[in-house]
């Protein structure tokens, strides 16, 4: 096996568009304690797959996944950032959903892997031959933003997020494990929140935890992604006009005053109604077909939502318009062949004749 330079394997990765790369090595990740009392708190909600014993062994010891493995390869792509909290133009109407910004085109899920691939392929030819790996993003059992901070790539902040001071905190993470030993790049231990606590009073749900963990199940993203269920009726409310993820946390930071520009391969989906912007009629949304739904988002992200959950999210996000005009199509919306459609529909109709009944 020939030798090859750390360095052009970083060249390479930011060639493919991935604005940081580190390595580090496949040791047990340092937090792991904090995961397990993570779960042990039941914040990870109804995400049972996390508290699955195969899953925390994993996650405990990378090379229960790959046993050849001698480095890890982090790296981080970057997706367009909203607008500013206070910069006046991110929330223009409330009658507009509201979409997080790595949605608003093609998913990631689709995009990241081939150049992983491709990654891949440019070290096999340069040491001369196969070398084992598997290759994540956002989609294995290893705690991500661990590695990610143990490879220098920036430090977790009390948002939950990796915030790097040079690229702020909009962008994707992605890990290669490689039977390949490389120098581990040195861990970034310097903590630069410092005593800022913007994010955590900016939280719509106050999810934020202190210990830099969230509550998941009190979570917008969570409650509009990956909870299958009814929202609970006590947070809807708090939902506001997301109806699919949330940046609150990360339009506050100030570290994100630096984030780089996203990267395009996430924007260019035609198929998308979201190719304008993050902004559209939430009456126009809550009469979408299952066909047209499929059609519409099956290169993006929020088809992780099923039909079902992305029009709960918009009924719930009508309700907490407060607009009288919403109510015909809400009204319409309580024939929907989902009984989650209809439960909710009929919750934001409530909601806004009790606020017209207030005023």
């Amino acid at each position: 096996m020939q030798v090859i330079a750390k360095q052009a394997i970083k060249d390479k990765a930011r060639q493919l568009g991935f604005v940081l790369a580190g390595v580090t090595t496949p040791e047990p990740p340092p937090n792991y304690s904090t995961f397990e009392n993570w779960l042990a708190q039941g914040h990870h909600g109804k995400m049972n797959y996390l508290a699955e014993e195969r899953s925390r062994t994993r996650r405990a010891n990378p090379c229960e996944i790959l046993p050849e493995c001698k480095s890890i390869l982090v790296l981080a792509a970057p997706y367009n950032a909203p607008f500013p909290a206070g910069g006046g133009q991110e929330v223009r109407e409330k009658s507009e959903a509201r979409i997080a910004s790595y949605a608003w085109g093609n998913d990631y899920h689709d995009v990241l892997p081939a150049r992983m691939k491709e990654l891949v392929q440019f070290i096999e030819e340069q040491v001369g031959e196969p070398v084992k790996n598997r290759c994540y993003t956002d989609t294995g059992p290893i705690l991500e933003r661990d590695l990610a901070q143990r490879a220098g790539i920036g430090w977790i902040g009390k948002n939950t997020c990796l915030i790097n001071p040079k690229q702020g905190s909009y962008f994707l993470l992605s890990e290669i494990l490689l039977d390949l030993a490389l120098e581990p790049d040195p861990p970034f231990i310097t903590d630069h929140c410092g005593t800022c606590t913007r994010c955590i009073e900016a939280c719509p749900t106050d999810c934020i935890l202190p210990d830099r963990t969230i509550d998941a199940a009190r979570c917008i993203s969570y409650l509009t992604i990956e909870l299958k269920d009814d929202i609970p009726p006590q947070l809807r409310e708090k939902v506001g006009s997301w109806v699919f993820g949330c940046d609150v946390c990360q339009m506050v930071c100030p570290w994100n005053r630096f984030a780089a520009e996203g990267d395009s391969s996430f924007g260019d989906n035609p198929s998308s109604a979201l190719r304008a912007g993050p902004l559209h009629s939430l009456t126009e949304e809550l009469v979408i077909s299952t066909q047209e739904f499929n059609q519409r988002f099956k290169r993006s992200p929020i088809k992780r939502a099923k039909r079902r959950g992305y029009l709960r999210n918009v009924a719930v996000a009508l309700g907490n318009t407060g607009n009288m005009l919403a109510l015909p199509v809400l009204q319409n919306a309580l024939n929907d062949e989902e009984p989650m459609v209809r439960q909710h529909a009929q919750w934001a109709i409530e909601e806004i004749n009790k606020r017209k009944n207030n005023e």
